[in-house]
């Protein structure tokens, strides 16, 4: 019965294995099998096709991690449709944004996360349907209901879906990553499924625990990959360092991926309670996300051993690096040699540096994107011989390991989400006291870096706790908690070059040398 279906289709587990578990949900204990899996993917096809959604169209996602994220996800990904995962953290206004710019034909949203849309739900309504997941609501359908009632066969047009992701861009507004839709098969090989597979050794004898949220593109891709291949995974609604050791023993977890704050929380827990656990079931521990302090991984590797593998890519997969616990052991503090893509360094006009030489990282021959309504960004992306990049500076040396010096420029990375500091350093300046300001990442010990503004006042205003206080106040009325100061500091003049541009870097130096008194 599988022999006509392409290797990755889910369909080809349910039918092979369907009282196998597909993915279980840590805290609920809800375990839902391949067979249940294939069935409510199926019922949530059809309703996306009586709703009129067609290959192409767009769908937003706005749900904590729960049983029917994943459910959604399949159905979209065999219904030919964009699915964005929305992160939970953002602002109103910037969940608006992306349901507005994605141009989403339907909006699937949790009952425990609707008072995050209701002050633009009524207007939304006359552009696409909203349904909730979970307790219904008034004006809004109960998506589960229509589901329960759908048939559990195949919709007839099954069609290759993808994510499609938002990542800030330095403009501060969230930019859609978008690939080309696949003309294969649901199901067949692809760069994702075969660079992950073949990396990390995902299969049907995977047991994969998932402790980050899945709207982000690493949980959400590679729990999905998990699945594809016949594995099981294990989804943490909420990162405890704890209750994820207890996880990995009692579920005898073979993959996981984390982080470097969860690396740092993780260590911080009593020794008596780290060598509680048994974790002798786990043989890959993948991270990313952010730059892992050598430190830290030293002493994860002193405790986990020589299973802990490191990634650089981005929600882009532009180009994709990589390297197991041996080889960074032998070029410590690098990201790896590429898997996807070949390296190349380049300097400001555009010309390819020795090995050694810091400059910007370009992927030539990675995987092409585009980033959604935005022809301009997507230009800037790519230099003049076709090679793209993340505005990431690096280094490569005689064997080909990257070394990332200044990940994205200004780019802040606390706790592995990246903060774009233009966009708080705009919000900042609408401030009747601010005349200039300055967002920059200064060490946090576990989160990596937090975020600091530098202001300078407008004359006739004096620097003081309140006003501190205040400005850190009104950056959180209006952004998500994590993109916001902890704290602001001020300064009588900023450094600047000669043509009058901010020259932030230099204050970004000072305070990483802890010479940050300027004022």
């Amino acid at each position: 019965m599988t022999a006509d279906l392409p290797p990755f289709h889910p369909r080809r587990h349910a039918l092979e294995r369907p009282g196998d578990i597909a993915f279980r949900i840590s805290t609920s204990g809800e375990s839902v099998t391949f067979g249940q899996l294939e069935a409510r993917a199926n019922q949530a096809a059809h309703v996306f096709r009586d709703l009129g959604l067609r290959r192409g169209d767009h769908i937003v996602m706005l749900m904590e991690n729960r049983r029917e994220f994943l459910e959604i996800c399949f159905a979209a990904d065999r219904t030919g449709l964009y699915y964005t995962t929305a992160s939970t953290h953002l602002a109103n206004d910037e969940i608006q944004h992306i349901i507005e710019d994605c141009g989403a034909s339907l909006v699937l949203v949790s009952d425990a996360l609707v008072d995050r849309i209701q002050s633009f739900a009524t207007a939304l309504r006359h552009r696409c349907p909203i349904m909730v997941i979970g307790q219904g609501e008034a004006g809004m359908p109960d998506f589960a209901a229509l589901a329960a009632s759908a048939p559990t066969t195949p919709i007839a047009d099954e069609s290759q879906g993808l994510d499609m992701l938002y990542s800030s861009g330095t403009t501060g507004r969230p930019k859609g990553v978008k690939w080309a839709l696949p003309d294969q098969p649901v199901g067949a090989p692809s760069m994702l499924i075969e660079l992950l597979s073949g990396l990390f050794g995902y299969g049907p004898g995977t047991r994969y625990l998932c402790p980050a949220p899945l709207y982000h593109a690493a949980p959400l891709r590679h729990t999905m990959v998990t699945i594809r291949t016949g594995g099981s995974a294990v989804i943490m609604p909420k990162f405890d360092a704890e209750t994820a050791l207890s996880l990995i023993e009692s579920e005898r977890i073979t993959h996981s991926q984390w982080v470097p704050t969860m690396f740092v929380r993780l260590l911080k827990l009593p020794e008596e309670t780290r060598r509680r656990y048994a974790l002798g079931s786990m043989t890959m521990a993948v991270h990313a996300a952010a730059p892992c302090p050598v430190d830290v991984k030293h002493r994860m590797i002193e405790w986990w051993g020589p299973i802990i593998h490191e990634y650089y890519a981005g929600t882009e997969n532009n180009g994709f690096t990589a390297l197991t616990t041996e080889e960074w052991l032998g070029h410590v503090g690098s990201v790896g040699r590429a898997k996807l893509g070949v390296i190349h360094i380049c300097d400001e006009t555009g010309a390819e540096l020795p090995v050694g030489a810091e400059g910007e990282v370009f992927f030539e021959n990675g995987h092409q994107f585009e980033y959604h309504n935005d022809p301009a960004k997507t230009r800037s992306s790519r230099n003049a011989r076709g090679w793209t990049s993340l505005g990431d500076i690096g280094r490569l040396d005689e064997e080909g390991y990257l070394y990332l010096t200044d990940r994205k420029s200004f780019v802040i990375i606390s706790g592995g989400v990246n903060i774009y500091p233009q966009e708080v350093e705009n919000l900042l300046l609408q401030h009747e006291a601010v005349l200039d300001a300055a967002v920059i990442g200064i060490p946090n010990e576990e989160f990596g870096e937090e975020v600091k503004a530098v202001v300078q006042l407008v004359d006739g205003q004096e620097p003081n706790e309140d006003l501190s206080s205040e400005l850190v106040a009104f950056c959180r009325k209006r952004l998500s908690a994590i993109k916001c100061p902890r704290t602001v500091d001020f300064r009588k003049e900023f450094p600047r070059s000669p043509t009058g541009k901010l020259l932030k870097r230099q204050i970004r130096d000072d305070y990483r040398r802890g010479n940050a008194k300027g004022a």
